[in-house]
């Protein structure tokens, strides 16, 4: 995959993450007024759907543009529960900013299809139907493209295809664009992918699309790369791996070793949504290892040493799973299957229960690293970090995906609501990917791992000097730069 890119809007830049060099844009409200270029020939930029991005990728486009003459139109279906919500934001139908979903797509110049990845597979084809010739179609995930692969199909030859793929969820991108009021740049980072280009604008129309819902650092990937890097995250450790593991913690904790049921809860699920992921998101993946005293770096090395084989295994055979195809089938059978018999919740269970006393209960009082649940969380994280390295992905990509997007964008959010809510709550195909793949990781790691740990098996030397000296932790630190200096406010 080619690193480089041209822009005749936005200046370019060279970024040094480790041995491998990448070609980055800035974002930043600074940039906004470039976005008339960048959209030169757009009148219209029709949002489809009002989900988790929808929302916020329309409001904050809405915002960025505004005092030019590109109109941002939202497209419902009619009848649509979210029309009130819509409208409530600012979008109605006097104002010709809200519409009827066909109309809106055959009438737009630009089209952000943010349907569902199964209203996507569902609408493909009448969509496709109905966009101009001439237009962009914009995807915030590749999963379409990974549908027509699967079916032997493709995009019509007369549309731009881009991609501006935000890493973190809608309620982040919003939040962030709204806080970044008062910090320029402050969002969430974003990837964008060209895989048509019929005009020689579309690399503009990404770029300038990225910097309009406030990406302050964006990279370039390709659709395939973020379907796979993407889907197979999710399920990985931006939720299903940490939902599996902190089940797996709460569970050892209570009943094999006799700890009250709030201490295991802290032990587990708020040590890794509050102080792990805070210092890794200040201060890198070392750094939790480093402020751990001598005997607590002896219990983390040796369980990470225990946990990281089971958890690449296990990642391992997620992504192959992503990349033939059939996550993705089976998000679509999912989905008929829920016409019938609603996905249910997992919040009504003890351990979630106590975990509202708990955050009910907080204080200003810090909770210490807890070694063993540290060890757990991050060899999971560095086998996802190795495997999406080893499968050619950039390291941009790799940051973001297994650790920036967790730590600044869903941690928060579960460390507020707590992990139960975001499983509950996120996206179809996320909820799916966490029901499906964290009871493997509960699992794996429950009879591996901990029985490894428990047998006083030693730690691996060699992977703990891998975990030291890992490449990620300079690329991490560059990225670091790229940060602007906001912690995302999740309250309220």
């Amino acid at each position: 995959m080619s690193l480089t890119f041209k822009s005749s809007c936005f200046e370019t830049e060279i970024i040094q993450l480790a041995e491998t060099e990448e070609m980055i844009v800035r974002g930043g409200r600074d940039k906004f007024p470039m976005l008339t270029k960048a959209f030169e020939g757009i009148r219209q930029i029709g949002v489809i759907g009002w989900g988790s991005q929808g929302p916020a990728q329309a409001q904050n486009l809405r915002e960025s543009l505004e005092g030019t003459s590109i109109k941002v139109k939202i497209g419902l279906r009619e009848g649509s529960s979210s029309l009130v919500a819509a409208r409530e934001a600012g979008f109605s139908e006097e104002t010709n900013t809200l519409g009827e979903m066909w109309s809106v797509i055959k009438e737009s110049d630009m089209v952000l299809l943010l349907i569902s990845d199964g209203a996507q597979v569902e609408n493909y084809k009448k969509v496709f139907e109905t966009i101009k010739p001439g237009a962009t179609l914009g995807l915030s995930h590749g999963f379409l493209l990974g549908h027509l692969q699967s079916v032997g199909e493709y995009f019509p030859e007369n549309i731009n295809v881009i991609g501006v793929c935000p890493k973190g969820m809608g309620p982040s991108v919003r939040r962030l664009y709204v806080q970044g009021k008062e910090t320029n740049g402050a969002g969430i980072n974003s990837s964008f992918a060209v895989e048509q280009d019929v005009d020689g604008r579309a690399t503009d129309q990404a770029i300038g699309w990225a910097i309009g819902v406030g990406a302050p650092y964006l990279f370039q990937t390709t659709l395939e790369y973020e379907y796979r890097s993407d889907i197979f995250g999710e399920r990985g450790i931006l939720l299903g791996a940490v939902h599996g593991i902190v089940e797996a913690l709460y569970r050892r904790f209570v009943m094999e070793q006799g700890i009250p049921e709030k201490d295991a809860f802290k032990a587990s699920v708020e040590n890794v949504t509050g102080p792990i992921s805070k210092t890794i998101s200040h201060d890198g993946i070392l750094a939790v290892y480093e402020k751990l005293d001598d005997a607590e770096k002896e219990t983390f090395e040796k369980i990470y040493s225990h946990a990281y084989g089971p958890a690449y295994d296990q990642l391992l055979e997620i992504y192959d799973e992503v990349a033939s195809g059939n996550e993705i089938r089976s998000v679509y059978m999912a989905g008929l299957r829920f016409s019938r018999f609603p996905m249910g919740k997992i919040d009504g269970t003890r351990m979630w229960r106590v975990g509202e006393k708990v955050r009910a209960a907080r204080t200003d009082t810090p909770i210490a690293l807890h070694p063993f649940t540290a060890g757990i969380y991050c060899a999971t994280m560095m086998a996802q970090i190795d495997l999406l390295i080893e499968k050619g992905h950039c390291l941009s990509e790799v940051c973001n995906e297994s650790v920036i997007e967790a730590v600044d964008s869903l941690n928060p959010y579960m460390h507020y609501r707590g992990v139960a809510f975001m499983v509950d709550n996120c996206s179809t195909t996320a909820r799916l990917g966490s029901r499906k793949w964290a009871p493997r990781f509960d699992y794996i790691l429950s009879q591996q791992a901990f029985a490894d740990y428990d047998q006083d098996k030693p730690a691996d030397v060699r992977l703990i000097n891998e975990f030291k000296n890992h490449k990620i932790h300079e690329a991490l630190a560059t990225c670091a730069t790229l940060r602007p200096p906001v912690d995302i406010s999740v309250v309220g």
